[in-house]
């Protein structure tokens, strides 16, 4: 399967994302995912990641059988963030932390130029 997006439509405080779905054996059918722009400032998302999330979620609906509408939720940006927000945790966790060596601190308390003249 593959899914190709083509753009948007603005409908007052909603965009519709419009996409392309091929499929093996199958003519190419035009799919579009609704999204309320409010919700994206609600949860602080980039009005740019709109794509992004929208190709997710017709990913997933295809995969269970969908037909029909979609729209992105409160839930899906609620998600995304929440997501977001764990994977910087954990990188953060990862990134090491260099402490100076003890020894080379100890040197430096016990060293005779370290208040020299003071």
């Amino acid at each position: 399967m593959i899914i190709r997006f083509l753009g948007f439509d603005q409908r007052q405080n909603f965009r519709v994302y419009r996409f392309d779905v091929c499929t093996e054996g199958n003519r190419t059918r035009q799919v579009s995912v609704t999204a309320d722009l409010t919700l994206f400032r609600d949860h602080n998302v980039g009005f740019q990641e709109g794509p992004f999330l929208s190709g997710n979620k017709l990913a997933a609906g295809l995969q269970r059988g969908w037909e029909g509408e979609l729209e992105l939720t409160a839930a899906d940006l609620r998600a995304y963030v929440d997501a977001k927000a764990l994977a910087e945790a954990q990188r953060a966790g990862a990134r090491k932390v260099h402490r100076r060596p003890r020894v080379q601190a100890e040197m430096q308390r016990k060293s005779p130029w370290r208040n020299f003249g003071f």
